[in-house]
């Protein structure tokens, strides 16, 4: 008897982690692949995108019903800190409603697909040194809207668990980094200003806000193989941080990407780029998750740059090549 493929749903689908999600989805299993997006379209070789906006409730009711995913994975939300002080109501607003839709139309269907309700370690805010490393049970200290969002996302996922019974993991994963990532994000906004340099389209220097923060970064690839990982070994009701257990000052990954770099180039600090509510250091326990899936960080760091910053000059080249013609 053939078993029949799980029907996996991923919702944000085409953003940073949603892309690589698909990947390795299409990679390391035979399932069927739904993606919710705000646009129709194909990923991949097999995984069909459909337009959904989660703040439809009707339609996200129906999306649910219609297609009964065996397992979701929620990615979806306005994830740029910056953006969420720019507009802090949007941010919340937005944040919950989808969720909020998503779950609702879950108990409506009558089914009890397993669900990845991903949140972020933005939740326990600003920590003391003796509090290091974070574990699942450090108290909520948000310090941005964005962070009070993805607390209100983490105990909705807790209450419809509790309540209704769903199988829900929530997890907080730390920094992410990688190839794809947008340029509004640290790392990678690094990674563009070395590429566009390299290709002669500003001057070879880097713009940097605070350098002293520490942060504990993951490649996206290794974050997303632990969710596909959590859908058979994770325990529903519970909640994972992910993270590599290393503290990396950001000073430490400028100088790693600028030693990959083809040209000299120098450092300038901008204002513009600092950012509120600074917490010094990060470091996350994920001994949780270790125990329960086996799961640990495959991918080091220098790797990480390293195709982050192939992947700014492959782009880059492209959009400048796409303009010469």
């Amino acid at each position: 008897m053939i078993e029949t493929p799980r029907v996996a749903m991923i919702t944000g689908a085409r953003g940073f982690v949603g892309m690589h999600l698909v990947n390795d989805l299409e990679r390391e299993t035979a399932w069927d692949i739904i993606g919710l997006a705000r646009e129709y379209g194909q990923l991949g070789l097999r995984t069909r995108v459909l337009a959904c906006d989660l703040n439809d409730r009707d339609l996200v009711r129906r999306v649910i019903a219609r297609h009964i995913p065996d397992v979701i994975i929620h990615l979806a939300a306005q994830t740029y800190v910056p953006r969420s002080f720019a507009d802090p109501a949007e941010t919340i607003l937005n944040n919950i409603a989808g969720e909020l839709n998503l779950l609702e139309a879950v108990l409506k269907s009558g089914r009890r697909p397993i669900i990845l309700v991903v949140g972020s370690s933005e939740v326990y805010g600003s920590v003391q040194r003796d509090e290091l490393p974070i574990r699942e049970d450090a108290p909520f200290r948000p310090a941005n809207p964005y962070a009070v969002s993805k607390i209100a996302q983490d105990m909705l996922a807790f209450q419809y668990s509790f309540s209704h019974g769903l199988p829900i993991v929530r997890f907080r994963p730390f920094n992410h980094i990688g190839p794809g990532q947008s340029e509004r994000f640290v790392v990678s906004g690094f990674a563009r200003q070395i590429a566009q340099a390299e290709l002669g389209q500003v001057e070879p220097v880097v713009l940097v806000g605070n350098l002293d923060a520490a942060r504990d970064f993951l490649d996206v690839r290794d974050v997303v193989r632990a969710y596909r990982l959590a859908i058979d070994s994770a325990n529903p009701g519970e909640v994972y941080n992910l993270a590599s257990g290393i503290a990396r000052p950001i000073a430490d990954l400028l100088s790693l990407l600028i030693d990959m770099a083809t040209i000299d180039i120098t450092v300038r600090h901008d204002p513009a780029r600092l950012r509120p509510s600074e917490t010094p250091v990060v470091r996350g326990d994920a001994t949780r998750f270790r125990n329960a899936t086996g799961w640990e960080p495959r991918i080091s760091i220098e790797q990480s740059l390293r195709d982050t910053l192939d992947d700014w000059r492959i782009r880059l080249r492209s959009i400048s090549e796409a303009a010469d013609l």
